[in-house]
């Protein structure tokens, strides 16, 4: 049976001067092999930001802010629909590991689309890409 209720979830577009933090996602999950924005699922009563914070920290070993949440995403994948929350975020503290990744990489937003990624973090590519080119500087 396929889940109908929409489950929240939150992806950290995480900056690095002028590149974008990409995680691969690992063997043996759903989507294997395609890069996503890192993040998870957010728990009940969570607020998104934080789940993120907490989603980062436990994948990555990090600690991030969050900045500037984008329009989020509805997606329906055949055994799930979720409303993904993108934030564009920087590293606090930490040096990103792949604890549940098989690899990351720092991209610039140029070469976002030269990956290949999750369906659902399409839409995040092009309204990061939007975003940033109407922010001055």
């Amino acid at each position: 049976m396929t889940e109908t209720r929409c489950i929240p979830v939150v992806c950290a577009i995480i900056e690095l001067g002028d590149k974008v933090l990409a995680a691969k996602r690992g063997s043996g999950t759903t989507n294997a092999g395609l890069w996503e924005f890192p993040g998870g699922k957010v728990d009940r009563g969570e607020l998104p930001d934080d789940a993120l914070k907490r989603e980062i920290r436990e994948e990555l070993g990090v600690e991030i802010g969050c900045g500037l949440r984008l329009q989020s995403v509805f997606y329906s994948y055949p055994w799930i629909n979720i409303e993904l929350i993108p934030f564009i975020c920087t590293i606090i503290n930490g040096e990103p590991i792949a604890h549940e990744h098989d690899a990351l990489c720092y991209i610039s937003s140029k070469e976002l689309h030269s990956l290949t990624w999750a369906p659902a973090d399409l839409p995040v590519i092009d309204e990061y890409i939007k975003t940033k080119s109407q922010i001055p500087g």
